[in-house]
């Protein structure tokens, strides 16, 4: 039998989209947002020679420098105000989460509530800061070390390159709080998305001037088209995917009458983490590989220029990483979303049991024992898609955003913002058919 909110999502059409005003207010402020953050990544950090820099960054755009400006929509090779975008606060939020599970104080302030949450939050966009502080100078490092890129270089542009870099992740930060609270949600995701989209017709346009030209073969062209297909759809079967357990409730009696016990299914979702391991691995492994690929330049240590190479892309060293840094985050941030103990125990109160397994102890063991599992199928699926494209177009030298990171985080993030949308039409739904239940009793 459906449940009520199923029969809502059934019945929702083009006619309950033109009613929600609040919905279209939401999608109107989002997409606001995003052209604000677009228009930021054209306005240029001061005191550099574009010419020079665009002529620099070319060496460097099929590293680990492309990846950084895939995520940052283009702002790196224009040495935009949002280059850095946010991958200095995704990394603290890294950080602090990771301390907060091994550290009892924050444990327990992460459990005040709301309060807690925000003052986590506060931590996080103070090391934000400080990470942003780090890598803006080591940034300013490198670009003075490329012959003519810097007009002036000196300490006024360390400092002022330091300021406007911070500045702009920090804005970026605030805005995507602002989409997320005021928006459809999933504000820092729609910004990483946004950016690589941005790219989506230039890409298309090079990829095809690369066959035209005969530096790509047509048959790669073909088998390209081919693998994004694929990896699409495969990204949209496991991110559908889910391993449900069946959860049965008692006979209840009410006066003389005897109910049959009730069955449900808590739904377990084979990638729970969905894109976070992507983007978490790639921004972690981001901050020490470009620091290290900007300073490698000129008369640099031999030590940091073999860093800078074995962190390249499509490096065995890299892909390693990579790949242990998604198996790692999918559970580690499984872990934080979702607590057996706690599904256990709210089971046990409404009186749902599973089938064989006694309620409590044992179920929070069980869940677990299946979360577990099928984490496992879920990382492994991450690490497949994200890592397979890579190799394959790192060979052939194409643009990184036919890479299976980037389709990933577009068909991820579509399928979120599509599932938010339905959310807030169902709410919507949900008010008038009580408004019109109310309006129904009082006339009676």
């Amino acid at each position: 039998m459906a449940s009520a909110a199923e029969q809502l999502a059934r019945n929702l059409n083009f006619g309950t989209f033109a009613k929600a005003k609040a919905l279209q207010q939401r999608i109107w402020f989002t997409l606001g947002a995003l052209l604000v953050y677009r228009l930021g990544t054209y306005i240029p950090v001061p005191g550099i020679d574009p010419d020079a820099y665009k002529a620099s960054f070319e060496t460097a755009k099929q590293g680990i420098a492309g990846m950084f400006d895939l995520f940052a929509g283009g702002a790196v090779h224009r040495m935009a105000i949002f280059a850095l975008n946010l991958i200095p606060y995704i990394t603290a939020s890294i950080v602090v989460q990771v301390i907060t599970t091994a550290t009892p104080k924050l444990e327990a302030i992460k459990k005040e509530g709301e309060a807690g949450r925000r003052k986590l939050n506060q931590y996080t966009r103070y090391l934000a800061v400080v990470f942003c502080a780090v890598q803006a100078y080591g940034i300013a490092i490198g670009l003075e070390g490329s012959q003519g890129v810097v007009i002036h270089p000196g300490w006024f542009f360390r400092i002022s390159t330091v300021i406007t870099l911070t500045g702009g992740t920090m804005f970026l930060m605030w805005l995507g709080e602002q989409i997320t609270s005021r928006g459809v949600g999933n504000g820092i995701s729609l910004i990483i998305f946004a950016g690589i989209v941005a790219n989506l017709p230039s890409t298309i346009v090079q990829t095809i001037e690369l066959s035209r030209t005969g530096a790509l073969a047509p048959i790669w062209l073909f088998l390209l088209l081919v693998i994004a297909i694929a990896v699409i759809a495969i990204i949209v079967f496991f991110e559908r995917a889910q391993r449900r357990l069946l959860i049965q409730y008692p006979k209840r009696q009410v006066g003389n009458k005897m109910f049959q016990g009730d069955t449900s299914h808590l739904p377990l979702k084979l990638n729970t983490s969905g894109v976070i391991p992507v983007i978490f691995g790639s921004s972690l492994l981001l901050l020490p590989a470009t620091i290290a690929s900007f300073a490698a330049q000129g008369d640099a240590p031999i030590w940091l220029r073999t860093t800078a190479a074995l962190l390249g892309r499509g490096q065995p060293l890299y892909l390693i990483l990579f790949a242990a840094l998604i198996l790692f985050f999918a559970y580690f941030y499984t872990s934080i979303v979702f607590n057996p103990v706690d599904t256990a125990d709210n089971l046990k109160r409404s009186g749902g049991f599973i089938p064989g397994i006694r309620p409590g102890e044992r179920t929070a063991q069980y869940i677990d024992y299946v979360l577990t599992r099928i984490t496992l199928v879920g990382g492994l699926y991450l690490m497949v898609v994200a890592l397979i494209p890579e190799m394959i177009h790192s060979q052939l030298n194409v643009s990184q955003f036919i890479g299976g990171t980037s389709l990933l985080i577009m068909v991820t993030v579509t399928l979120d913002t599509v599932s938010q949308v339905q959310s807030h039409l169902i709410a919507q739904q949900y008010e008038g058919l009580v408004k019109r239940s109310r309006l129904g009793s009082r006339r009676k």
